[in-house]
């Protein structure tokens, strides 16, 4: 089954930009938007506006039929739905050595995008900088021991363990314990134009 609407957009532009040479720095200058708004998009860390994804579209010297054109999207009218794990897709959110992102499922739930997200932690694994995601956050500890930072608190997470919070705060995981960790990711991604 295809990817939501939303990650399909941030996908193609990531892949466009870097089909054509064009750096995240030249992408954001020719649209006239931030480096970090661009990366934020392409990472799925945000929604774009309809003006912004039109300047980025335009900036990456494209057509919007054409850049449209294979967008899928999805009849919701499935009551039961079956992802192998062999059909879950890697992808990169940021260049953080350690971190492996395998996206389960994306799906639209109350009218905005659920991406669903399998994310492994190699042994040491952690993050230099602090992130923030446009987005509700449930992380659920499959194994391991994961160290959250989020709004400067630290809190430790065992295997079974969940946590919650507004993506909104600045945080940061770092695997702390003696083996690689694995996590389910739920982003419940919110509306940035409110």
């Amino acid at each position: 089954m295809q990817e939501d609407i939303i990650i399909q957009i941030s996908t193609k532009i990531k892949e466009k930009r870097k089909a054509k040479g064009i750096t995240v720095q030249e992408l954001a200058d020719k649209a006239e938007v931030s480096k970090g708004l661009i990366s934020q998009i392409e990472n799925n860390r945000t929604v774009p506006s309809l003006l912004v994804l039109i300047n980025i579209i335009r900036a990456l010297n494209l057509d919007m039929n054409e850049f449209f054109n294979d967008i899928n999207q999805q009849t919701q009218t499935a009551r039961v739905l079956i992802k192998r794990k062999e059909e879950y897709q890697s992808f990169e959110k940021e260049n953080a050595k350690g971190f492996l992102y395998k996206r389960v499922l994306t799906r639209n739930i109350k009218g905005g995008p659920t991406d669903f997200v399998l994310l492994e932690l190699k042994q040491g694994a952690k993050r230099n900088q602090i992130v923030k995601t446009d987005a509700y956050e449930y992380k659920y500890v499959i194994k391991g021991t994961v160290e959250y930072l989020i709004n400067n608190e630290k809190h430790t997470l065992e295997t079974g363990d969940s946590i919650f919070f507004d993506g909104r705060l600045g945080h940061k995981p770092s695997n702390v314990g003696t083996d690689d960790a694995l996590l389910l990711v739920v982003y419940f991604f919110q509306d940035t134009e409110k």
